[in-house]
Formats: C-alpha cells, structure tokens, sequence
C-alpha cells in the first residue's frame, strides 16, 4: 500500500475552543495528516460556519457525529477518514468515542478520558477489543526532555526512586469567570459537563500522569486534601494529594487554577538513591540532574548526546527553543506514523509507539476518583485501583 497522508474527522473545536486549534496545528505541523471532515459544534449552523473557515467541503461539515460516522462510511475507502479527534468536554467524550471505534476508526481523544470512572473502564475495553490505535492527549509526555528523563530513570542513572515532587500551578481561575460568559471556565467548572472535578481532572490528571510516565512506577494509595476556594464555585480548584508507589516511594502533588498570577508552570522534581532531576515548563528545553558532592548535569534539547526517543522527538538544532505545540504535535506524528507502518506490514520505531494511551487514560479517571473521595473522607488514605 502506498504511502499517503492520513485523513482526520474532528469532533468539536469549533467557536469558543481553545484546543480544537491546537490539536489542528499539531495535527498539520509535519504534512503528514490532512483534516477532510467534521462536526465543530452541536449547532449545525455554527458547524458549517466553523468548516467553512477551515476551507472544508461542505458535504463532509456534518450537523451531528451520528451522521458523520454514517456519511463518511458511504464513502470509499479511498475517500473517507482514517482516524478521528475529538476534542469537546469531557461528558460528550464517552459516546462519540465508542461510535468511533465501533465505525471502524482510529482514535485520538483530549484529556481526561471520559466523565466518569464507569465510563473510562468501559471505553479501555472498547479500546483493547477494537484492534484500533488509541492516543490519549498527555501533551506534556511530548517533550523531548520528558523523554529524556523518563530513559535516564529507565537507565538506573537515579538509583532507586525514593521521592516525587510534581505541581502544577495556575492562575486563571482566580476569579469567579464561570459567571461572566467564559465558555472555558463555564464548562470546565460545571459538574455536568467536567464530571466530579474541576481543577484535579483537568490538570491534576496532567501532573499524575507525568510522575507515572517518567519514573515507570504506579501509584498504590494516596491520601488527598481537596479545596474550593472561590465562593459559589461548584467544583474543585485548588488540591494536595501526599502519594504512594509501588516500590515504597513517596511524593507530594499539588495542583491549582487559583495561584493568583501563575501561568502553567508545570514542574517535577524526582529523587533517587543517586541522583535527582528536574524539569519545568517554562524552560521545557532543559533538564537538570544533581549528583551528590558534584556539580549540577544540563541537559538541553536537541544535543547529539540525548538519547533515541527524545532526539527522535526534537525537531530543531540545540539553541532553537521547542515548546508546546511541538509536544503536542509529536503526539500525532507518532500516533499517524505507528498506523503507517502498520499499513506497510512494518515494525514501528519504539519512539513511535511511545504515547499515551488506553491505560494512562483509565489510570487517569481513576487518579480523579479516588482524589475526589479521600478528600471527602475522614479516611485519607485511599487505596489506588482501577
């Protein structure tokens, strides 16, 4: 089978959406994925308005993902897409999703999983029982120091983890938004439309994933203290949640959308027998390891000395800042080129096959489930399950 750009069908990410055009930019960014189809809003008109500005055929912007999957299946192989994106709120995750995969579709979902934990078990089934390649958006998993970091543990260069620090703090829920017309803060702090949390499920989830994916372990218990510090806020916005692994390692997580000021500076430290390291968004280009009695170690993006899966996600010479959307963006170039090799009876590289998927995103809701009842528990400690 020739090689040829993959076809991409979105759902939401149409007026108002902050990450229907990232996940767009990042989709694009390397020539390898073309978006032919869509339903941008569950209002048909603002759809075909939202398809319009994407320069669509407007027989493939649909008033509706039921007749999206039924249009786009009448068409030929040739013609039709290969995989969809859905980047909506979390409850209308669950149902497109499982259409997707039941219609035959690959499958590259935003963050966190579904609404509920019930949903998230059912969808990994789904999932493990399609044969269909799934991509979780953990951006953050993305960089290329992320990947560099997750090897040097992988490599013993830490010793035995015994410690994880891991914050994400934010500021942009300071302020009572959800009561001024702002679609983000109105859906994202909406129990119907976010599920049981606000801030822990959005990037609460972001911070748990990331200490999973760099130090290779799984969380066993937690023990959680969960705030609400804007009055008339119906979700969580602020959280500290004391962690457990699974090899006797403990850390700390802190997550929160009212650190008055803060932007999104995600940031983990992790401390082994040997050495420690240190990464942080907003200098997302390096990456610090300390020795004991000897001089700090700097790591910098796109240097000849970093290893496979993170110069196999670096797109510019050292000195050439990457960011976010190029994270982002390495998610879909794994995820579209793990389909191509398929197609070609190939073996995917292993940096391919390295994104988030089906587990991280039941682990995930499960992480928000349990964050959620321990801190409405007078037993903190919470046994990590799935």
């Amino acid at each position: 089978m020739a090689y040829k750009k993959l076809k991409m069908g979105m759902i939401g990410g149409g007026p108002g959406s902050f990450i229907g055009a990232i996940h767009r930019i990042a989709a694009n960014m390397d020539g390898e994925i073309e978006l032919v189809a869509g339903v941008f809003s569950s209002d048909p008109e603002k759809s075909r308005s939202a398809g319009e500005s994407l320069f669509l055929d407007p027989n493939r912007v649909y008033g509706s993902y039921d007749e999206m999957f039924e249009k786009e299946n009448q068409l030929s192989e040739e013609e039709r897409m290969d995989f969809v994106s859905i980047v909506t709120p979390n409850h209308v995750h669950f149902d497109p999703s499982m259409k997707a995969l039941e219609h035959g579709y690959h499958l590259v979902l935003d963050k966190p999983m579904t609404l509920t934990l019930e949903e998230a078990r059912i969808l990994y089934d789904k999932i493990k029982s399609s044969g269909k390649h799934f991509c979780l958006t953990h951006t953050y998993t993305g960089y290329p120091m992320i990947k560099q970091a997750r090897q040097m543990v992988a490599d013993g260069i830490l010793g035995n983890i015994r410690k994880v620090y891991v914050e994400y703090p934010q500021g942009w829920l300071t302020e009572m938004l959800e009561s001024e017309d702002n679609k983000q803060a109105s859906w994202r702090t909406d129990p119907k439309k976010s599920g049981k949390s606000g801030c822990m499920g959005d990037i609460g989830t972001h911070a748990f994933n990331l200490a999973e994916y760099i130090t290779g372990l799984k969380l066993s218990k937690l023990c959680a203290d969960i705030n609400t510090k804007v009055e008339g806020r119906l979700l969580d916005d602020d959280g500290n949640v004391l962690l457990k692994f699974d090899n006797g390692a403990s850390g700390t997580l802190i997550a929160t959308q009212i650190a008055t000021g803060a932007e999104n500076n995600l940031n983990i430290r992790i401390y082994g027998d040997k050495a420690g390291l240190e990464w942080k968004q907003e200098d997302n280009n390096t990456l610090i390891i300390r020795h004991h009695n000897q001089p700090d170690q700097i790591y910098r993006a796109g240097s000849p000395y970093l290893s496979h899966n993170a110069q196999a996600n670096t797109r510019t010479p050292a000195g050439h800042p990457e960011g976010y959307l190029e994270a982002f963006a390495n998610l879909y170039r794994n995820f579209a080129r793990t389909i191509q090799a398929q197609r070609q009876g190939k073996q995917p590289d292993e940096a391919w096959l390295d994104i988030p998927g089906a587990t991280d995103g039941l682990r995930g809701m499960a992480f928000v489930h349990h964050v959620i009842e321990s801190g409405k528990s007078d037993q903190k400690w919470t046994e990590f399950t799935v």
